[in-house]
């Protein structure tokens, strides 16, 4: 087993007479993405500060690559701070600044570089986290996911090996709180870092996540895979998991991965052994490429309508969905042939095409820069199944028999002429 990267051993953190972290035991794994969830106030953001220096345990002990921090002597622990870069909550972007100098501030505060090499430094964090065109543009003048890529770049600037953030998704809608932690994901995958998050609400925990720690009543409960924590028994659950559950629908209509096994194993309980079943899987084709020029708010709105259209033609069909993959849905139709699925599926095509090109793109026409555009095409597969068949070959089967059903056009923004 790896040594963990940030380790905790019976850690206790009181204020005053009140405890607020009681003997936590925790570990974090470089190169993965860890999120930490519980319930608001629970004590979340105390042990991100413990993480990065910023507070103190009354008890226990803080290791960083397996030694105690109590250990180190002074010059080793800057150094492994100095590994350490913290995006706030609120962003803490200076208004005064453009988005080139608070992305710059980090370097001109704490190292000796010149200002060429600052100025080569910041232009090319910049350009990675598609800020080109606000480069002198005040945080005032930008979104809110804007303000967030800055955040981040401000806080990749020193290229830190561990990047811890604070309910980075506080405050957002739905649609937003998945952008930006999609947005995160994607980051942590290009530059490599390890990324420690925070949160209490998590609408896409399962998509962004390697492990997952939960803290519950000053203590960690549980830490593992987000699989794993599916089959986890305890009373945190029904307080946090519910939430977390609701918010996903909420996101795009459908069920989380972990209501859709449990109604997929219920529907095979219930079933004949001759009852039929489907399953048709979904993708939009250029979410990437969305992503890449658009913006990931842009992106979420696509996936949000995408989820809507499918919930509104199959789930009156009995049928449930779940998103699988960035750009996959998966949808299960009970007591279902195959004939009659695919009649529904023209029909949803219909829908999706004569209505879905409007919907969809005045949805985030307002996100769309000038002078980028972007079709989106819908791939569609089905796949017949009963209940002794094993659901991941149904599910492949109609993976493999995906084809292109649509696509919607992006109508161009142009400038308006003086």
């Amino acid at each position: 087993m790896a040594i963990p990267l940030i380790e905790f051993k019976n850690v206790t953190k009181r204020f005053g007479t009140k405890t607020v972290l009681d003997r936590v035991n925790l570990q974090i794994y470089e190169g993965e993405v860890t999120t930490i969830i519980g319930l608001s106030g629970s004590g979340k953001s105390v042990l991100l500060k413990q993480m990065i220096g910023l507070m103190k345990p009354e008890e226990g002990t803080i290791l960083f690559r397996g030694k105690p921090l109590s250990e180190m002597k002074k010059k080793e622990i800057i150094a492994s701070f100095a590994q350490m870069s913290y995006m706030f909550q609120d962003n803490a972007l200076f208004d005064s600044m453009t988005v080139y100098e608070n992305v710059a501030l980090p370097l001109v505060e704490t190292t000796n570089l010149g200002k060429a090499e600052i100025d080569r430094r910041v232009l090319a964090r910049i350009e990675q986290t598609e800020l080109g065109d606000a480069v002198h543009k005040y945080p005032s003048e930008l979104s809110g996911g804007m303000q967030k890529r800055v955040a981040l770049a401000r806080a990749l600037i020193t290229d830190p090996r561990i990047v811890l953030f604070d309910e980075p998704t506080s405050g957002q809608d739905p649609v937003r709180k998945n952008a930006i932690l999609t947005m995160i994901a994607q980051y942590q995958r290009k530059f490599g870092f390890t990324a420690i998050l925070v949160s209490h609400e998590i609408p896409d925990v399962y998509f962004i996540s390697n492990r997952i720690l939960a803290l519950y009543d000053r203590q960690i409960v549980f830490q593992g895979t987000p699989e794993e924590l599916e089959n986890f028994d305890h009373p945190f659950k029904d307080e946090v998991i519910y939430s977390l559950e609701a918010l996903q629908k909420e996101l795009s209509g459908l069920y989380s991965k972990r209501q859709f096994e449990i109604l997929n194993r219920v529907q095979m309980k219930r079933k004949e052994m001759g009852e039929k079943y489907c399953v048709i899987i979904f993708a939009l084709e250029e979410l990437n490429e969305i992503i890449a020029k658009l913006g990931h708010d842009a992106a979420q709105e696509a996936i949000h309508a995408m989820g809507l259209y499918v919930d509104k033609h199959f789930g009156s069909l009995g049928g449930f969905s779940t998103r699988n993959r960035l750009n996959e849905f998966i949808t299960m139709v009970p007591y279902s042939e195959l004939a009659d699925i695919q009649v529904v599926l023209q029909d949803f095509i219909k829908d999706f095409q004569e209505k879905g090109n409007n919907e969809i793109w005045a949805l985030y026409r307002k996100l769309v820069p000038l002078g980028q555009c972007v079709d989106l095409s819908i791939l569609a597969g089905v796949a017949q199944g009963r209940p002794f068949d094993e659901i991941d070959s149904v599910i492949e089967s109609a993976r493999s028999q995906q084809k292109e059903i649509g696509r919607l056009r992006c109508i161009e923004r142009r400038r308006e002429k003086r």
